[in-house]
């Protein structure tokens, strides 16, 4: 707990530091700090093992800590500000055997006792146009913040943000190191593609040079939405997106369309080989009252599965937590129906149920490839009381294969975020 308590001193510390400064300057009022307690237990059952780990289960339990500091600007043409993250984990279960399951760092077989990271980013604001360079946490459609486990994956870089234009939003951006889910270091960025055959095939190649250019503009009241996206990790891959996104309020109904197209495939010095890939999502949607449902498709196209940076995921509308059905020539369907429990006077209780299943997979292995996957999710935020806020969330995951190990999972979350100033 001494330890706890230092880390925590000097996440304060580093916060209300740059409070101070901020109060001379004249922006306090801009500035704020949160602290997000996370309560992590994660299980995971394999059968039907395919490739060369025996691992039967994964099972971990673990507490983590996110310290996040956010101060307004300076007054004047140029408002100068800066971001401070703290990231502080704690081992609570775990044993040799079940480790990786991405909530605690493994060395030697077992998991760490306790981990973290800090960090922080300078940033200056004109007009609607800011910059940010330091420890950042994008969320992009060619890079998306996959906050999954514990604590969540940082980079490290430059982003630029601008939206002087009605609608219109430009981002810009170079990241050149990152730091992992379940890591303390700075590593380069590697490549990972869904391979039957080699899952780890481009893995070992990284670079320092992750660049994107995007630009999204929103239309019709912002019910319309359409957006081009270039993205590159130099000397491995570079990938356009296009994106298309529609709201249509149809009587007490609404119906809209999340759709998407990737073009993906080898780039520079193709230090990872020859790549190829299309993958082209759409989900639709209707909403009414407490209901909403989803019909999704999507499929997979070119030499090779689905690229992205590593250890990540992917807007596409078909990807799970669990199996990502973009394998090389995959075919898959999804229906989902999530409830808002307000609607029948139960405010703060969710609920999602899915079900996605692919076909027509190129294995390698002479036969096609078939899968499925059920999730069942379901939250709850305390609304009232003494543990007004507190939320809960629980998973329940069946997915099976003929081509990859089948998994049974659950997942039991516990987050509080308490403001600090």
């Amino acid at each position: 707990m001494s330890r706890l308590h230092r880390v925590f001193a000097g996440w304060l510390a580093a916060g209300l530091s740059v409070a101070v400064q901020a109060e001379e300057a004249g922006f306090i009022e801009g500035s704020h700090a949160d602290l997000q307690l996370r309560n992590y237990f994660f299980s995971r059952d394999y059968s039907g093992i395919v490739g060369s780990n025996p691992q039967s289960r994964t099972q971990e339990w673990a507490q983590g800590f996110i310290f996040d500091f956010r101060s307004g600007y300076t007054q004047g043409p140029v408002g100068v500000g800066v971001d401070v993250l703290g990231l502080y984990g704690i081992k609570l279960d775990s044993g040799r055997g079940h480790t990786s399951s991405g909530l605690l760092p493994v060395h030697d077989g077992r998991a760490a006792d306790e981990y973290g990271r800090m960090g922080a980013a300078l940033k200056a604001r004109v007009s609607r146009t800011e910059l940010k360079v330091g420890e950042l946490r994008p969320n992009l459609p060619v890079l998306v913040h996959s906050d999954l486990r514990l604590l969540p994956p940082t980079y490290q870089g430059a982003a630029l943000v601008s939206s002087e234009i009605q609608g219109l939003t430009l981002q810009a951006g170079q990241m050149r190191s990152t730091s992992l889910r379940d890591s303390t270091d700075r590593q380069e960025m590697y490549g990972l593609i869904n391979d039957p055959v080699n899952p780890a095939r481009i893995a070992r190649f990284t670079s320092d040079r992750f660049n994107y250019l995007g630009a999204d503009y929103a239309f019709n009241t912002n019910r319309t939405s359409v957006g081009l996206w270039q993205a590159q990790l130099q000397d491995i891959y570079q990938q356009r997106f296009y994106s298309f996104k529609h709201a249509e309020p149809i009587g007490d109904w609404t119906l809209a369309l999340n759709a998407g197209y990737f073009d993906s495939r080898d780039e520079g010095r193709s230090i990872a080989g020859k790549l190829d890939n299309q993958a082209t999502f759409a989900l639709l949607s209707a909403r009414h009252g407490g209901h909403t449902f989803y019909l999704g498709h999507q499929r997979i196209d070119g030499d090779d599965g689905f690229i992205q940076v590593g250890a990540n995921t992917n807007p596409m509308g078909n990807t799970l937590p669990t199996y990502e059905f973009s394998a090389p020539g995959e075919r898959s369907w999804q229906v989902r129906h999530d409830y808002d429990f307000a609607a029948l006077g139960v405010p703060g209780l969710t609920s999602t149920l899915r079900y996605v299943t692919g076909d027509n997979v190129r294995t390698g292995r002479g036969y096609e490839g078939k899968d499925w996957e059920r999730d069942l999710d379901l939250a709850y935020v305390v609304q009232n009381g003494l543990f007004k806020g507190v939320g809960l969330r629980w998973r329940n995951v069946t997915a099976r294969s003929n081509y990859r190990t089948d998994i049974d999972e659950n997942r039991l979350i516990v987050s509080y975020t308490v403001s600090l100033f």
